[in-house]
């Protein structure tokens, strides 16, 4: 963490492992006996993508690949480079090959490439001319072709822990000329960082700089949120203040409060929230309390969503805002939410009972000689399309109740609906009684 000329390696460079037992967190794939450590201790590279979060060791873990098995390391930016930079990597690597020394090309984001650069990859991976490892923050099953996905092993790399963090921290204060951190000041810092290593490192170099300019030897909490200013943001993303804040997101829009649920996503926003993660709270809160009394709020939620993707920030954020007030304003029922958890507590708790035979299906002619389906009554053909008195349910199970429609927005109608189909149940079965 010195304040070295500005032609010195950034600190996340000084502090990158140089071997595989340097690498902090990711002992899950890394740990002794674990697939990727078990990978470099073959003697065999293999194509590969790296999932995970940002600062979370995929190039990392790459480069130390290609040092392990001695082969030439050369990376491509899906961000900025094309199929020149393809082009180049492949006669770099036939060169090399010809000296017999084996190439690994790592294309980070490479889910920025499209289908034909990912397609350009594969006859050369097929040949053996070099191995193949992408890094992506996004789902693989999504965004890579499934051509190469299948010639690749994927790995999932983890948002670091807090402990590893700390850990990063402490190498870097064992650094010539590092200041001393306060307590408080690294329990910020960390929470801060959100995971990302990257992210942690660059802000420690930043505070080195400025306390290295006033001379001050140690990082206090107070002087840190002094100089970060903005960066820091007004709550810890991932820590207590964050859940509280959606908290009160939630609650506001539950209590059908515009105002308040546009001043917690607002407050969001400008703390660094993802608006991605906003989007999702919202389709879960147009489910969750709003369901069937309104049925379009969830689908607002999901068309605010897909703006916010379309257009990114700042512009994607207004669809985000005008979706939380039409959920504030909107009619509000639990009443599915309700009856779904009551359903699963049940199930849980209860036996696994037959399906009743004239509900079974039927497709062979010993099923039907058997009575599958017998004395099914096919809804449609009866009066109003509802055969009144047939059973659904379980033999001998009471009826359960689950589903029990508020007195408001479309859910009036609901109950309304419900209490003519069960008057029209209870009339055919006292027929069928007399």
């Amino acid at each position: 963490m010195s304040t070295a000329p500005s032609n010195h390696p950034p600190l996340a460079e000084r502090l990158r492992p140089k071997i595989l037992a340097e690498v902090i967190g990711q002992q899950h794939m890394l740990g002794e006996g674990m697939a990727l450590r078990l990978a470099f201790e073959s003697g065999q590279p293999h194509s590969c993508i790296l999932w995970g979060p940002p600062g979370t060791g995929k190039t990392t873990i790459a480069r130390l690949m290609a040092d392990a098995f001695d082969a030439q390391f050369i990376t491509i930016s899906a961000v900025l480079g094309g199929v020149k930079d393809i082009r180049e990597a492949v006669e770099q690597a036939q060169l090399v090959q010809a000296q017999g020394r084996r190439t690994l090309v790592f294309v980070d984001e490479v889910h920025r490439f499209n289908k034909s650069q990912q397609d350009a990859f594969l006859p050369h991976v097929e040949s053996g001319l070099f191995t193949f490892i992408g890094a992506t923050t996004e789902n693989p099953s999504f965004e890579v072709n499934s051509a190469l996905l299948s010639r690749a092993a994927v790995y999932v790399l983890q948002a670091l822990t807090a402990d590893d963090l700390k850990q990063i921290v402490a190498s870097a204060q064992t650094l010539q000329g590092a200041p001393a951190i306060e307590d408080a000041a690294v329990e910020r810092l960390v929470a801060y960082a959100d995971g990302d290593a990257r992210r942690l490192l660059n802000t420690l170099e930043t505070l080195a700089v400025a306390a290295a300019q006033e001379k001050r030897s140690e990082i206090t909490d107070d002087w840190l949120l002094k100089v970060l200013g903005e960066r820091m943001r007004r709550y810890d993303k991932g820590g207590e203040q964050f859940y509280d804040t959606i908290s009160a997101l939630h609650k506001s829009v539950r209590g059908s409060d515009p105002d308040a649920a546009l001043y917690w996503l607002v407050r969001m926003l400008d703390g660094g929230a993802d608006p991605k993660y906003m989007a999702r709270r919202l389709v879960r809160m147009a489910s969750e309390d709003i369901g069937l009394a309104d049925p379009r709020a969830l689908r607002l939620a999901l068309d605010a969503a897909e703006v916010y993707e379309r257009l990114g920030s700042p512009e994607g954020e207004l669809a985000l805002a005008e979706c939380v007030v039409y959920l504030a304003i909107a009619p509000k029922s639990n009443a599915v939410y309700k009856a779904f958890n009551a359903a699963k507590a049940f199930v849980k708790q209860d036996g696994t009972r037959p399906v009743p035979m004239h509900l079974r299906n039927a497709p062979t002619k010993l099923m039907k000689q058997l009575d599958y389906g017998k004395g099914y009554r096919y809804a449609h053909d009866e009066a109003g399309g509802f055969a009144a008195g047939e059973r659904y349910l379980p033999d001998g199970m009471a009826e359960p109740g689950f589903y029990q429609p508020v007195e408001r927005g479309l859910e009036i109608k609901i109950a309304d609906k419900m209490r003519g189909l069960r008057a029209q149940n209870q009339a055919a079965m006292s027929a069928g009684k007399n």
